[in-house]
């Protein structure tokens, strides 16, 4: 399975008050757990700058990851923002691969 990174970004005004947070996640969460059972979720993490939140999971492929961000985004609370996460060994390998 490949590793995945979403970013996302609330509207402003997504949530009336803070508390809303958290059921608001809850939602999204069994959304995801519903339709993408094969998605196995790693880490969520709040995080300060340009994005709200990073989440990382792990799907067996690019059509599953974007039902992921496109779930998220059914709420219409926020954007996101995708990346596909390849860990350093394997990169190196690639790296080598290419330069042979």
């Amino acid at each position: 399975m490949a590793t995945y990174i979403l970013l996302t970004r609330l509207a402003p005004g997504a949530v009336a008050e803070p508390k809303f947070i958290e059921k608001l996640e809850r939602k999204v969460a069994d959304r995801i757990h519903k339709h993408c059972p094969e998605v196995k979720w790693v880490a969520s993490y709040s995080v300060l700058g340009p994005y709200d939140y990073v989440d990382i999971f792990e799907a067996p492929d690019s059509e599953a990851a974007t039902k992921v961000a496109l779930l998220v985004r059914s709420f219409g609370h926020g954007t996101t923002e995708t990346w596909i996460a390849t860990p350093w060994d394997r990169f190196v390998e690639i790296a080598k691969k290419a330069t042979a």
